[in-house]
């Protein structure tokens, strides 16, 4: 092709990638060059979202994971965040721990 074009036969000569897979968010965002993820911002501490982006909000915000620590946060805030107690024993004819193994 002895056209000079921008279109179809200047795509044929990309076969380099800019970018690949980002640690943090899984997607093919990470610039090698610039060491920067476009889609999470990683390596920044902080998360890349925008306000002009709601729906993008909408899929990367808390909740959308495993929130592996988060929800036994939830759970120990329903009970006041408390520590060093026993529960109480679930049926009214419940032995001591202890000797539930002995009596045998």
């Amino acid at each position: 092709s002895s056209k000079m074009t921008k279109g179809t036969s200047s795509f044929g000569k990309r076969h380099n990638k800019t970018h690949t897979f980002c640690r943090r968010c899984g997607h093919r965002s990470f610039h090698i060059q610039k060491k920067t993820c476009s889609r999470c911002a990683y390596p920044a501490a902080r998360v890349r979202h925008y306000g002009w982006s709601k729906k993008a909000q909408r899929r990367k915000t808390t909740g959308t994971g495993r929130q592996r620590h988060l929800k036994l946060v939830y759970r120990r805030f329903r009970n006041g965040f408390r520590e060093g107690t026993v529960p109480k024993p679930r049926n009214k004819n419940a032995a001591p721990a202890s000797s539930a193994v002995a009596t045998k």
